[in-house]
């Protein structure tokens, strides 16, 4: 949802000679008539929205036998709770999930042969670079991500959960 991240994109996608169309809305209100994919991918944004609406959209949004694949954040292992909430504040979660957690939204929103792909840990250092388009002061969320990140390395992890409707 966020424009400067759209812009980047849509930057990435020029240079790179793709034809995309890019468009900015809510997961939970995609603009397309019912069973419009074949295909949906998504990374990194069912934690950070109203997961059952999210995932009843994309329900909507496939085709019979389409298709999709999620890469999230999730919990190896239940945390404190003053680490859960830690982590809850800083990133806006309303939740942090457990593979089974994922594994019941998914089947509720009617995806069906789910299989799960896991992933050990989240790298601690990623591949970042700094851009004139960000403001400064976001540098120091993600020096608090960075801190979260390996401050919970081994409770956080991520799985690719691909299903099929």
């Amino acid at each position: 949802m966020n424009p400067v991240m759209v812009e980047k994109a849509k930057k990435r996608m020029s240079k790179n000679d793709l034809s995309v169309n890019l468009l900015q809305c809510a997961v939970e209100e995609i603009p397309f008539p019912n069973q419009y994919f074949d295909f949906i991918i998504s990374e990194s944004v069912l934690s950070f929205v109203d997961k059952p609406r999210a995932l009843d959209e994309i329900f909507r949004l496939l085709k019979k036998g389409g298709r999709f694949i999620a890469i999230e954040q999730t919990m190896n292992w239940q945390l404190e709770k003053t680490e859960e909430d830690e982590i809850k504040q800083f990133y806006g979660l309303d939740s942090l999930l457990l593979e089974q957690d994922w594994l019941k939204l998914l089947q509720q929103a009617g995806l069906e042969e789910i299989h799960i792909l896991q992933n050990s840990t989240i790298e601690s250092e990623p591949d970042f670079h700094y851009s004139d388009t960000i403001d400064p002061s976001l540098y120091e969320v993600m020096k608090k991500h960075l801190y979260i990140i390996s401050k919970y390395q081994e409770a956080f992890s991520y799985r690719v959960y691909l299903c099929t409707k």
